[in-house]
Formats: C-alpha cells, structure tokens, sequence
C-alpha cells in the first residue's frame, strides 16, 4: 500500500488537515508499507514558502512522519508536459479561449446536466474550434461520455458520469497553473499511488480523476476512501448551514492553537472528536 498526505501551501494547517492525517496514517498503521508527503503548489499565485515550512513543522510537531522525499508539484513541469504530450497524441488536448464568465452564460442551454452545487459544465465550446495554445489560454482535455464505477471503502459502490459533471476537463487554467484534477491524476500514476485517502469534499471529483488516469495509460485506478469532514456548526440569526473548515478558520489553526499552549495530543484529540459530517 502506498497512500500520501497532500497538502496545499495556500494557507496553516487546521483541524480538517489533521483529521486527514489521521486517517492517511491509520491506514498505513494498517495495512503497512508508505506515505509520500506530496506538496500540491500548482496554484503559484497563492502558494507561500512560509506555509509549507510552517506544514512541515506542524507535521513533525504532531508525530507524523512521511516516507521517502517531499514531492513539490512546482518542481514536476517536465512530468505534466510529458502526460500532456501523451494526451496530444491520442487528439485529445485542445485549446480554450472561454472564461469562467462565459461558462456560467452558457449553463442555460445544459439544464439536463446533473452538476454539483457551485460546478460549472464546460460546455464544449472551442472543443472543435482549432484554437492556437498560447498566454491566456486554457487547456481542455477531451473527456467522452463514461460512467466511472468504484466502490469507496467508507462509502461503499458509486457511479459517477464525468463529462456531465464538468464536461472537458481543463488542465492548464489561464494563469499557466496545472490544474489540481490534472496534478493529482498525473502524480497519483507516477509515486504508484496505490490507496487515496481524503475528505468526502472531493467525492465528486474521483470519477473524472479515474477517467483521467485511464487516458493517461493508468491500468487500475486506485482505492479510495473519502472520510467524513469536521464540519462548523450552523450559526448567526439566519441559522446558515453547517460549512466545512477552511484555511481562514483561525480558532481551529494548528498554529494558533500550539501559541494558545495546546499539546500536540490535545489537537489530535480534538480533530478526531469534533462535529463531524455524516
């Protein structure tokens, strides 16, 4: 077995981060072998030295150790232009001038389309228009109609439909970056990733992922297990609804609670007792 625990430097770690290396680890206390620390940068306009050092730390700090080198998505330009390439080759990368503006106009005309709350369906507009790559363009991946069957090992059997999820797949955003669906797929292949263990936020994005590796040459997909999440309660006068944690929830910073003179127990303690979702 070999899992990984992929953070992104885009912000501190938090409780959510940890329940995730909960689980990682668990599993590997289970079934033996690795880990890989993967480092997910392709987002260079928000990723910061100081919060990966500062992961790193907080890492070590709570007992958990990584096999192998740190994996850094900046530094693997060569390996994502060569799964491009592949992609080339088999006809099924094109370029794309439309913005997230122009995909949002265009969901009137894909009513039929069961998408995920907040999803944009791309919905094939410079697919056949021979579009040059250059500055400000995206990069699409041609991704045919397929039902993607996989049976998660919390969840049990799913089936999901990519192209009526998100239609083409974009890879490379405007900015230049590597997409996160594009990076993980090609990452998850080439450190043989053999168990993908994270948060049920990302259920939806395994179909496309496996359809993705296919493409890419990937035999099997792997296993995956998607956990539950720690959730923030409902709050304020209109009762919002329940949200998942995020990078700017400081009360459940991992920093901020070691300066607040937590043990390193006490926050695994508390990711692993805390509101979660069903």
């Amino acid at each position: 077995m070999i899992s990984r625990f992929a953070p992104a430097p885009t912000g501190f770690l938090h409780l959510g981060h940890v329940l995730n290396a909960v689980y990682v680890w668990r599993m590997r206390r289970a079934f033996g072998d690795a880990v890989r620390l993967r480092i997910e940068d392709h987002d260079r306009q928000r990723s910061r030295p100081e919060y990966e050092a500062a992961i790193l730390d907080d890492l070590a700090w709570l007992g958990f150790r990584w096999d192998g080198p740190i994996a850094r998505q900046r530094e693997r330009g060569d390996l994502y232009r060569r799964a491009v390439d592949h992609l080339r080759a088999q006809g099924l990368v094109y370029a794309c001038a439309c913005s997230r503006a122009d995909i949002a106009a265009a969901q009137v005309a894909l009513e039929d389309c069961a998408t995920d709350a907040g999803e944009l369906v791309y919905p094939g507009t410079c697919r056949d228009r021979g579009l040059e790559d250059g500055p400000g363009m995206t990069l699409r991946v041609r991704l045919e109609p397929s039902v993607e069957r996989f049976v998660d090992l919390r969840l049990g059997p799913q089936e999901q439909r990519p192209y009526r999820q998100c239609g083409d797949l974009a890879i490379r955003d405007r900015a230049g970056n590597w997409t996160y669906q594009f990076a993980v797929a090609v990452d998850d292949l080439e450190q043989g990733v053999t168990h993908v263990v994270r948060g049920a936020d990302l259920l939806q994005s395994t179909g496309r992922q496996i359809q993705l590796a296919r493409l890419l040459g990937r035999a099997a997909p792997p296993a995956f297990l998607h956990h539950p999440l720690i959730m923030k309660p409902a709050s304020g006068v209109t009762a919002r609804p329940a949200t998942k944690l995020s990078k700017s929830d400081r009360d459940t910073g991992v920093r901020d609670l070691r300066a607040q003179g937590w043990t390193a127990q006490q926050v695994l303690d508390a990711a692993t007792s805390s509101i979660i979702a069903p």
